[in-house]
């Protein structure tokens, strides 16, 4: 199915962006299409017509098709799949279910690239378990890396903490990192959990509505050869199209964002709890009405949602958690519908965004002079790393560790990072009416690319002169010197 309005700067007439303004960086809080919005502010004055009808009885009602249609796309039963804030709170909503059911020894897995709220949630449930509970066990890596080289650290690690006496038991995996914009290899990840007998937890902040993904089907084989499918010499072998990609059913604990790729309204995001485990997740955060206590302890209160005893207790747990403005969960039916109609279906839109994003950051590296992270390998082809809608390019800018001012710098020094960091990313919005964050990795300054249907290849040849002054301008306003010769 073809897009009704054509991708790139035809389609901006379906959003409110300000026409001045390239939203180079989709990724970080999403923006929904004008009729979507329509759906939301209906919504919203229903509320205001009738607040007990519409939050008692309208809001239950309109919530389950939501749920529906999300459970389709994702190919798993809607009764396994509930609604909270987003993703942040999805995972810490898992870590605190699971909290009681540590014991010492215990062993957390997570990668060097977690989402920086993410980590701190796993430094406060550390914090807070009694003596030493549960361990941290942080994988750390850069680039250059192969997601294969990826995985097999993973195993490494899994086992090292066997072999320290310890039980890996719980792993908090990506779909798409945040900084860098890379897409993980989290559909090999669950399948090594399930094999190590690990419970798995996937942040898929950037994952529904940017990539496929399917909770009904597990990845089974991942021995094909990976240097003949699209992937380079990476080894994963999950082949092109339907082969592996996106396919993680066996998936223990999984929340994704829908306002940052599925054009919902901020904030709304899904969490699936595999059924073998739901019994484990017993409160939401904040503890609200649908609370399941202990079976030995006296019966929660009854629900103030009148359907709630028509749904399981793990659904009706999630169905009111405290008064707040939740029109933008009820209009997911509304943004599939713009998806399906406006732009051709979900195929057609995640094509295009990895299309685009790939073709942007080539042409911005090349215009800098630079590269892109996790390109392809000697062969030409564009790496696992890349099959997203995010990309990553390096800045002419080297990081380094040493003291500002000593002589022969090489360049940036580490800790004028954060205040470069800042003063770009400020003059990006205030001086270009653009955004692209602006991070270190593996000694060197990068920005992040987001591609979107209303962006188009012009977008990125805009930016090439953009970021050439922008790098000549942080030179002279830091007074960098000799480290001229390296921006």
């Amino acid at each position: 199915m073809s897009p009704t309005t054509p991708f790139g700067a035809s389609m901006r007439q379906h959003f409110l962006l300000d026409p001045n303004y390239r939203n180079l960086n989709h990724g970080s809080f999403g923006t929904h299409p004008r009729p979507v919005l329509a759906t939301q502010q209906t919504y919203q004055r229903l509320a205001e017509l009738s607040p007990d009808q519409f939050l008692r009885y309208t809001q239950p009602t309109a919530l389950l098709p939501a749920r529906h249609a999300l459970a389709a796309l994702l190919n798993c039963p809607v009764r396994d799949l509930v609604p909270v804030k987003n993703a942040t709170t999805g995972v810490a909503t898992v870590l605190h279910n699971l909290a009681p059911h540590f014991v010492e020894g215990d062993t957390l897995l997570y990668f060097s690239t977690v989402y920086g709220a993410v980590e701190n949630g796993l430094f406060s449930l550390r914090d807070h378990l009694p003596g030493p509970t549960l361990r941290l066990r942080k994988i750390e890596y850069a680039f250059p890396i192969t997601p294969a080289e990826l995985v097999q650290r993973f195993r490494e690690a899994v086992r090292q903490v066997r072999a320290e006496g310890s039980r890996p038991r719980i792993a908090v995996l990506e779909t798409v990192v945040s900084l860098p914009g890379v897409r993980f290899p989290f559909e090999i990840l669950v399948k090594v959990c399930r094999e190590e007998g690990v419970w798995s937890l996937v942040d898929a902040a950037h994952g529904v509505g940017m990539i496929e993904l399917d909770l009904g089907t597990a990845l089974v084989d991942e021995g094909r050869d990976g240097g003949q499918d699209g992937l380079g010499d990476d080894g994963l072998g999950l082949g092109p199209g339907p082969d592996g990609w996106g396919k993680i059913g066996g998936v223990d604990f999984l929340t994704s964002n829908c306002h940052k790729w599925l054009y919902t309204p901020r904030s709304v995001a899904l969490l699936y709890v595999n059924p073998a485990l739901q019994h484990l997740i017993r409160t939401t955060l904040p503890t609200s009405w649908g609370y399941i206590p202990p079976p030995s302890e006296t019966p929660a209160k009854p629900s103030l949602m009148a359907s709630a005893g028509r749904k399981t207790a793990f659904e009706a747990l999630f169905e009111f958690v405290a008064t707040a403005d939740d029109t933008p969960y009820l209009c997911v039916p509304a943004a599939l519908q713009f998806r399906e109609e406006v732009c051709g279906g979900e195929a057609a839109v995640y094509a295009y965004l990895e299309e685009l994003v790939n073709e942007g950051a080539d042409l911005v590296a090349a215009g800098l002079g630079t590269e892109v992270l996790g390109d392809g390998n000697a062969a030409g082809k564009r790496s696992a790393w890349r099959r997203c809608a995010m990309n990553n390019v390096r800045l002419p800018v080297r990081v380094v560790q040493t003291v500002r001012g000593e002589e022969d710098t090489a360049g940036l020094t580490a800790e004028l990072v954060p205040a470069v960091v800042d003063w770009m990313q400020r003059r990006l919005v205030e001086d270009y009416r653009t955004f692209v964050p602006v991070f270190a990795h593996a000694g060197w300054l990068w920005v992040r690319l987001s591609a979107q249907v209303y962006l188009d290849r012009s977008d990125f040849e805009w930016l090439v002169p953009v970021l050439k002054e922008l790098v000549g301008r942080v030179k002279k306003e830091f007074k960098l010197g000799k480290v001229s010769s390296h921006l």
